[in-house]
């Protein structure tokens, strides 16, 4: 995970959607580097928290699923590949705690969610990578914030906006995580339409931006793999909808297709 970008555009809901779509089947190309399961982000650790605070993780989890409208078992599989559960886990690049969260993007989560100073604490660093998650889920959709998440809003801006590859370590991040996000209920708040869950194994092979003519488009594919969910965020999360300073800033997308 990367720390934060403040990219210049808002994408519209067709454009999310099309970005997945071509997410899924840029894949497809790599899905011999999902075909081992990936170390949880390489990460290394200090001394782990004692057993008995795994409740309290369960709680946390819950609280944050609650307040953001994310799925329990999106912030829980997150976790477990980020940092293998190991709330002390450091990267070699720096990202800490449960979700590996880098410490630039830490001090700007922890300002606006009025968290503590320890970006180790298992609650307040659930709270802040599921809100992270959330300002990604709602800025790219499925499974477009797992590549910002792991690479960077930035990267995964240039990605959309220039064909430029994603690391290979963040196709396979995405390939490991994608099935986990796609076929069950969404976060909150985001109407779309039903669709098969495995349809992307079934698409066409993606073939890379290097490979394609100079000005060629992106690749056209089907409806976004994603499904509705019923439940509500709270009242607290939408005071936070369009914060003063978040990580993204608004600007009207030009004229005519993309």
């Amino acid at each position: 995970m990367r720390g934060p970008h403040r990219p210049q555009h808002h994408r519209s809901d067709t454009d999310k959607s099309r970005a997945a779509s071509w997410l899924l089947l840029l894949l497809l190309s790599g899905l011999s580097l999902a075909a081992s399961p990936m170390s949880p982000a390489q990460a290394q650790t200090v001394p782990p928290v004692p057993a008995e605070t795994s409740a309290q993780v369960a709680a946390f989890v819950t609280e944050a699923s609650q307040r953001f409208g994310i799925p329990v078992h999106w912030i829980r599989a997150l976790m477990r590949v980020e940092s293998a559960n190991d709330a002390r886990a450091v990267s070699p690049k720096g990202a800490m705690g449960l979700m590996q969260i880098m410490p630039d993007t830490w001090t700007y989560l922890r300002a606006r969610y009025r968290l503590g100073s320890d970006p180790f604490d298992p609650r307040d660093n659930i709270i802040a990578g599921t809100a992270y998650m959330r300002e990604l889920y709602d800025r790219y959709g499925a499974p477009g914030f797992l590549a910002a998440y792991n690479a960077g809003p930035g990267r995964y801006d240039d990605y959309l906006a220039n064909g430029r590859a994603l690391p290979a370590e963040t196709r396979a991040y995405v390939a490991q995580l994608a099935p986990l996000v796609g076929g069950e209920a969404s976060p909150a708040v985001v109407t779309v339409a039903a669709a098969d869950a495995l349809a992307w194994t079934r698409a066409p092979l993606f073939i890379g931006a290097s490979d394609r003519g100079p000005g060629a488009g992106p690749p056209q594919a089907d409806a976004q793999v994603r499904d509705g969910d019923t439940a509500a965020p709270p009242h607290d999360m939408a005071a936070d909808a369009n914060p003063t300073g978040g990580l993204f800033v608004s600007r009207r997308e030009p004229a005519g297709p993309r």
